[in-house]
């Protein structure tokens, strides 16, 4: 991110400013939906987090445009499309959204639910319009470039497997456990690739594949809009790769596609996804595997954060006190 150059620019990107304010946003919403872990309540954390999201979003140092949320496809509470955050006083930004990545896990107190954000220069965070689903594969740097969507599952993980130098028998792939994903999950597993298979959370999955600590070599199958941008902004801060292409689920969205002037055949890769410099952050809401939950002990709340940013991967604690 950079200063602006039109006729009349606004300011410049102070980059740690807004990287501050994107901590302090998921750490608000993952605090504020930690009350209600566990609690049965799906509607009830996404409206928590949300509201500590835009409160902390309203401090910005500028104007940011939320060019995609969640709350859209789910009917759930929302920063919505369009809506404009920040103090107006700074640089203009986009952003993408969900307060609450994982609500189900969050209310059923089950591993890898996020409070998540991704912040871009203007104008270059992808807008799905009326689509609310798409089509994905995400896989790390030295394979960004032998990945075809109209591949069979097969190829690709021939394809992978000979760009990270391993055999396919020793391919870990994370598929959601969707009944969408029934066949490609048998297809994968014939073809001898092991398959992870978590009941959704596909940013949580995508960033599997991105860190190196976490053992995943490819993420493929449908997932959310919201979570392919978020995604694609943190593939391309690290240099991976990502393919999308919109799948809708009913032939509702898929009749406002179309009507929206959109293709459901066009393949967008991830620099059309993410066009600018852009970052992503997150924070552990009920722990796992990727962030630790929120600790509250002794009047004190200890969060665990994740920042993606120009090419480095930093892991940041932070403790408030009562």
């Amino acid at each position: 991110m950079h200063c602006q150059t039109e006729a009349a620019p606004r300011a410049c990107v102070d980059v740690h400013a807004l990287e501050a304010v994107a901590l302090a946003a998921t750490r608000s919403a993952a605090v504020a939906s930690y009350d209600w872990v566990g609690r049965y309540d799906q509607k009830a954390a996404d409206a928590a987090a949300t509201k500590a999201m835009r409160e902390a979003l309203a401090q910005a140092p500028g104007r940011g445009t939320v060019v995609i949320g969640e709350g859209e496809k789910d009917d759930a509470p929302m920063l919505f499309n369009g809506e404009i955050v920040g103090t107006g006083n700074g640089p203009d930004f986009d952003i993408a959204v969900d307060p609450l990545e994982g609500t189900s896990f969050c209310a059923k107190d089950l591993p890898g639910s996020l409070a998540t954000i991704a912040f871009g220069e203007p104008g270059t965070l992808w807008s799905p319009g009326p689509g609310f689903y798409m089509d994905k594969i995400v896989v790390p740097p030295q394979a960004k470039d032998v990945v075809d969507l109209d591949d069979p599952p097969e190829r690709t993980l021939a394809n992978v497997a000979a760009a990270l130098g391993k055999k396919v028998s020793e391919l870990r792939v994370m598929i959601m456990d969707k009944p969408r994903h029934k066949n490609l999950i048998a297809r994968v597993l014939r073809a001898g690739a092991a398959v992870q298979t978590p009941a959704g959370g596909d940013v949580g999955g995508s960033l599997a594949v991105l860190l190196p600590t976490l053992d995943v070599d490819l993420l493929l199958g449908v997932g959310g809009t919201p979570e392919g941008v978020m995604t694609a902004a943190a593939v391309r801060a690290l240099g991976g790769g990502m393919l999308g292409r919109l799948a809708p689920q009913r032939d509702e969205e898929a009749d406002a596609i179309r009507a929206a002037g959109m293709s459901l055949d066009r393949v967008y890769e991830c620099d059309e996804l993410a066009a600018g410099d852009a970052f992503f952050v997150a924070t552990g809401v009920t722990g796992g595997t990727l962030l630790d939950r929120p600790r509250k002990c002794e009047g004190k709340t200890t969060c665990e954060s994740l920042l993606i940013s120009r090419g480095e991967i930093r892991y940041l604690t932070h403790t408030t006190f009562e």
